[in-house]
């Protein structure tokens, strides 16, 4: 399985924001967008509609909501959009949770020209409301938290999902042996590295978290999210009836 990367106009205008935060802030922005298969899987696939109200938990500095808020219709990246890709979803408003502080202010200081396109909430996704969504995007978060919490959060994400709504949610597949392995270190790794400390992983096997969303009432397709990189990550499809 190859990876498709972001297109370099695209990676170049979503991380542009970036720049003046300094090296920190647009290294990172640069190479998880244009590392991370996700981010190009999901424009690709088509998976996030036009002008959707998108709830992206977890959202870090505001990847996604640069991504999205840079198709405006007309930008330089869509005039050379990839033939075979969905049509670029524009008119997109993005509200982003994120437990870090720092992680906030960099998104609300680097995408603040967008206006109500993008805004961002200091909480967690365990306490904080939700607000009503056409999409949401849970990218390597759940798993920080318990089986219970769990269970609640992906509760409140189908309440808060418009009839027809998606859900795309990435996760680990415990049953994926030395890939799962090698993902869960990372994770280890990088949340010690952003100040969480030492903290149990709570993962599933594959077929575990399908049968809990198909238990929440989703209809669930599953997509390899793992191409270029070493791991054993899967994208789930969920979504809720029309």
């Amino acid at each position: 399985m190859s990876k498709v990367p972001l297109p370099p106009a695209l990676l170049e205008q979503a991380t542009a924001p970036y720049r003046p935060l300094g090296k920190f802030a647009w290294h990172f922005a640069r190479g998880k967008l244009g590392g991370d298969p996700a981010f190009a899987g999901l424009l690709q696939r088509g998976l996030i509609p036009a002008r959707a109200r998108v709830l992206d938990i977890g959202c870090g500095q505001g990847l996604l909501a640069a991504l999205l808020g840079s198709l405006t219709g007309d930008s330089p990246a869509e005039r050379v959009w990839p033939s075979g890709w969905a049509p670029p979803p524009t008119g997109v408003q993005v509200h982003g949770i994120e437990l870090m502080p720092r992680d906030v202010e960099r998104a609300q200081q680097a995408l603040g020209h967008l206006g109500e396109r993008a805004r961002f909430t200091l909480g967690d996704m365990c306490t904080t409301p939700f607000t009503p969504a056409d999409a949401v995007v849970i990218l390597d978060v759940l798993h920080y938290v318990n089986e219970t919490a769990q269970e609640d959060v992906l509760r409140r994400v189908r309440d808060a999902l418009a009839p027809g709504g998606v859900l795309l949610l990435r996760v680990g597949d415990a049953a994926a042996g030395l890939p799962f392995k090698i993902s869960n270190w990372v994770d280890a790794v990088v949340f010690f590295a952003r100040g969480h400390g030492i903290s149990r992983l709570y993962c599933r096997p594959l077929a575990a978290w399908q049968a809990l969303l198909q238990g929440l009432g989703f209809a669930v397709d599953t997509i390899p999210m793992h191409a270029g990189t070493p791991f054993a990550n899967i994208l789930l499809v969920a979504r809720k009836p029309a």
